[in-house]
């Protein structure tokens, strides 16, 4: 058996030491919270984009026949799109910050790396990264929540298209009609909205169309990306608090790391 520490072979190469110190300064949390952050933004702005664009085509479609109906929620899809165009510069940008101060805070702890200093100023610039990340954090809770609503909207449908055919099949009288889907209760549209609301066959024929399918898929993939993103500054959180109160425990003990 070959053994596990070859030190002729390292110093040969000579460049042992220094692929440990860098593999060392690596912040591992703060670069798989990146990744996540990266993977949740991109589906949620890429698919959350288009799920808005097929919206606006599905509820002109079968919910609404007034323009004037749908003119404010077709408003909403507009200017949302453009919000999250800066959804997705904002959240590249500063992945990027959190991700170098991820570095500079795994740097200073460690003992090896003599050259860094961990100062007053990057101990505060740390810790309004935590506020920022929490707050922010806090915010994306409440994104997460109302980009649940369309994907129980579509939940709700496929149910009730499933009712619809099963009691088209098992009964004789006309009670399929009575099984409806509305549109206004889930704030696509305002109350006094035309039809805003189908029912019966009609309401079955609508889920066998490609826009229900592709809208719902969309939805889905956008409700996935805001969890990822949550779960990504939620380990932002982790990550730069415990690299902050090892910089306040070893600025105490008077060690500059």
């Amino acid at each position: 058996m070959f053994p596990v520490k070859q030190p002729w072979l390292c110093k040969a190469l000579g460049c042992y030491d220094c692929c440990i110190r860098c593999l060392g300064a690596v912040p591992y949390t703060s670069l798989l919270a990146t990744l996540l952050c990266y993977t949740g933004v991109a589906l949620f702005c890429g698919g959350g984009h288009e799920a808005l664009t097929h919206t606006r085509t599905f509820v002109e479609l079968y919910f609404a026949r007034d323009v004037q109906d749908f003119i404010v929620l077709a408003d909403f899809i507009k200017y949302f799109q453009y919000v999250i165009y800066g959804l997705a510069s904002f959240f590249f940008l500063y992945g990027l910050l959190l991700l170098a101060e991820g570095f500079y805070t795994t740097s200073a702890v460690k003992q090896t790396f003599g050259e860094f200093r961990s100062t007053k100023f990057g101990r505060c610039l740390s810790l309004t990264f935590i506020i920022l990340t929490y707050v922010l954090a806090v915010i994306w809770l409440v994104v997460f929540g109302f980009t649940a609503i369309p994907v129980l909207f579509f939940i709700n449908m496929e149910s009730s298209c499933h009712k619809v055919n099963i009691l088209s099949e098992t009964t004789l009288f006309n009670q399929q009609a009575r099984v409806c889907m509305d549109a206004r209760m889930y704030g696509f549209l305002p109350w006094n909205a035309v039809p805003g609301i189908v029912c019966g066959n009609t309401l079955a024929s609508i889920c066998k169309t490609p826009e229900f399918y592709v809208t719902y898929d969309l939805y889905i993939c956008a409700f996935a990306g805001a969890g990822i993103t949550l779960l990504a500054l939620f380990v932002y959180v982790v990550a730069t608090t415990y690299n902050y109160a090892v910089l306040r425990f070893l600025g105490r003990k008077g060690i500059r790391c």
